[in-house]
């Protein structure tokens, strides 16, 4: 279950005493529900809806046409690319519009797979014969936490023979992957690999930097030996909002975004290194050229307004956020902890030394009523 990620105010123990229930008073059913999914989708900003109605309203036109309408359009996608890679401590430029993550987390996984066989000597050729590949397919490394949308393709490729993929463990000491383990599974194939920054269901946080670190000095040593370059994503969705995001700091070549898990819309991009020079990119979809070909289709301006402004709230508000939610979870679980027996409940997302996100509450609760029937608030 995810803490509640309200906006920041009073007290967690000043609200709940506050509430009709913790005086004692009768209220509505409806009014004594508490959201607690955030992980999974969070509601709009009032800011956000308004910048989308305002997009709707006044930006219809397409953004690749001259006229004003057009040009408004073009305007609002051009600032919202510039609230995104702030966000995130990156360039403009880096950062393209997609559905959501599904789609980005599809994008970079196909992209590295096309680009394994576009830089590979052709099958027969001397260099082919003399390669240290010997015709292998190329490997991906990911986790056992990973979401759907990471999974699932990379087991798609696999029954097709399409690639080779090793999924590592979590600890469980820890709830993360271990570095050393990530690197254990490096092949002479190995292009690619994808970690989730932060766990929706542990609030776990992956330690990104020190995978970054390790992969970039192996690359050197890789270089020499005529394998290709292994480059980093991470599957950012359920970190941001809830605490700082910095592409440099993370060190990574890819980055999913994900609207709709910090009050923003249903929509999402993906930030790419050094997009189309650095870092290689290859499109799925083949249309009109927007979003420099890597993405074509005539943009969504409105929900490309509502994810550029949510994007900007973070930027200004992810501090007290953090801090807000952070305040509720802590109460949440002392309460949960003194209502409960210990040895009825357990605290799950409470890993030793291990950083985890500030709304993240997992927790499971010992009864024969329980069992087998989870409950969602």
């Amino acid at each position: 279950m995810e803490a509640a990620a309200a906006a920041p105010g009073r007290d967690a123990r000043e609200r709940a005493a506050s509430h009709p229930r913790g005086r004692g008073e009768k209220s509505p059913p409806d009014s004594r529900k508490v959201y607690m999914d955030y992980n999974a989708t969070t509601p709009l900003e009032p800011e956000v809806i308004q910048a989308m109605t305002e997009a709707m309203r006044e930006a219809w036109g397409n953004p690749s046409s001259p006229y004003p309408a057009g040009r408004k359009a073009k305007d609002i996608i051009d600032t919202a690319r510039e609230n995104v890679a702030k966000m995130i401590g990156g360039k403009p430029q880096d950062i393209i519009f997609t559905s959501g993550g599904t789609e980005s987390n599809n994008l970079v996984i196909h992209s590295m797979v096309k680009h394994f066989h576009q830089t590979r000597p052709s099958a027969g050729s001397p260099a082919d014969l003399c390669s240290p590949l010997d015709g292998a397919a190329p490997h991906l490394i990911t986790c056992t936490v990973e979401h759907d949308s990471i999974r699932l393709p990379l087991e798609h490729l696999l029954k097709e023979r399409a690639a080779a993929v090793t999924f590592v463990p979590v600890s469980k000491v820890n709830g993360q992957v271990e570095v050393e383990d990530i690197l254990a599974a490096v092949r002479p194939a190995t292009c690619l690999v994808t970690i989730m920054l932060a766990n929706n269901e542990t609030g776990v946080i992956m330690p990104i930097s020190e995978i970054s670190q390790r992969i970039k000095a192996l690359n050197q040593k890789r270089a020499t030996s005529g394998l290709p370059v292994i480059l980093l994503h991470t599957d950012a969705a359920q970190a941001l909002g809830k605490r700082r995001v910095d592409v440099e700091d993370l060190g990574v070549d890819f980055l999913t975004i994900v609207g709709h898990k910090f009050y923003g819309p249903r929509i999402g991009a993906l930030y790419v290194r050094g997009l189309g020079e650095l870092t290689p990119l290859y499109p799925m979809l083949f249309g009109g050229g927007q979003e420099r070909n890597f993405r074509p289709g005539t943009e969504n301006t409105p929900m490309i307004a509502g994810l550029g402004k949510a994007a900007e709230l973070v930027t200004r508000h992810c501090e007290a956020y953090e801090a807000h939610m952070r305040d509720v979870r802590d109460y949440l679980e002392e309460r949960l902890v003194a209502e409960f027996d210990k040895q009825r409940i357990h605290l799950n997302s409470q890993f030793p030394g291990t950083e985890r996100l500030p709304n993240t509450c997992n927790f499971s609760i010992r009864g024969p009523q329980l069992q087998g029937h989870p409950q969602c608030c």
